[in-house]
């Protein structure tokens, strides 16, 4: 360890305020040495107090590798990337260079960040979260939206007992709070072509964490917001992070509950929808959503079973 990351976990760890010369004779490093840590942690964006008798760590949300890896109830490398075009592409980048799953890349920043359809979304610096983990399911490929549903359930319930919020689940992967989006999910495949299995899923999302609302285009106030949309948080993201992949984790291994959770969330279900299908336009009423994640919609002279892969929302009422 540098004395930095020293002088941090020390830091982190203290209850009482520590003097720097206390920190110095307990690191083997002189006072100037310790000084020029803090002022390097501080550079990073770390809340350090500078008191007359010493210092004290004061909570701060930057992104740690470390602290994420340590709390995940999970073996999950994790790496924490300063900015990315895409963590999704870091990932398939990951399996090219034969890296281990899971792996967890995070971003602080993501300069080109694509959803479901390759549409774009807005992205801020240090005030969301962007990440994807690379799993090694050797699943069948139809398995492929349960991943999806168990990753929306996953981020839902890991907001709501954070924040103490109720949020809601569009289909197929969009979480909402206060009739506007926050989250962003999408899964992606990479298969074993001989088998026709699942050799590797990656699953990414973007989070928006604690963007002000004034500051997202005009076209998308209305319809996006932050966890935190006046920047006052009262949770770190390492936390949610943290929170997320647990809860995660948990209902991978239970595989029974997350279907009902998503059902109960579905603020989709008994609402009136439109979508296109190969160029035509549809009413009908959301009716059901199957086993496999798939929306069931009663047209009124038939029932129709949309998947998430063809077709898009584009009017809920």
């Amino acid at each position: 360890m540098t004395t930095k990351e020293k002088v941090l976990a020390r830091l982190k760890a203290a209850e009482e305020i520590l003097s720097g010369e206390a920190l110095a004779q307990e690191l083997g490093v002189s006072r100037t040495a310790i000084w020029k840590a803090i002022k390097e942690l501080e550079k990073k964006g770390y809340q350090i107090q500078h008191l007359a008798n010493g210092y004290r760590y004061q909570p701060s949300d930057i992104l740690d590798a470390k602290e994420i890896q340590e709390h995940i109830n999970q073996a999950v490398d994790v790496t924490v990337l300063e900015t990315s075009d895409s963590t999704m592409k870091d990932a398939q980048l990951a399996v090219m260079e034969g890296k281990k799953s899971p792996l967890l890349i995070v971003a602080d920043m993501q300069k080109a960040p694509r959803g479901r359809f390759n549409r774009p979304f807005f992205a801020a610096k240090q005030q969301g979260i962007y990440m994807s983990l690379l799993l090694e399911p050797k699943e069948q490929l139809q398995e492929l939206p349960q991943y999806t549903i168990l990753m929306a359930v996953a981020v839902a319930e890991a907001i709501d007992e954070l924040l103490g919020v109720e949020s809601q689940i569009k289909w197929v992967n969009d979480i909402y709070l206060n009739h506007r989006k926050v989250v962003g999910i999408l899964s992606e495949a990479m298969t074993d072509v001989e088998t026709n299995s699942l050799k590797y899923i990656i699953i990414g999302m973007g989070i928006n964490f604690s963007i002000p609302q004034e500051i997202y285009p005009e076209e998308l106030r209305e319809k996006a917001t932050s966890l935190f949309s006046d920047g006052k948080a009262t949770t770190t993201r390492n936390q949610l992070i943290i929170n997320i992949w647990n809860r995660f984790f948990d209902l991978l291994a239970e595989q029974t509950t997350y279907l009902d959770s998503y059902r109960k969330k579905s603020f989709v279900l008994g609402k009136k929808i439109t979508f296109k299908r190969k160029d035509q336009l549809y009413l009908g009423t959301a009716v059901a959503i199957t086993d496999i994640g798939e929306l069931v919609v009663d047209l009124g002279d038939e029932k129709v079973t949309l998947s998430s892969g063809e077709i898009s929302l584009s009017s809920i009422q």
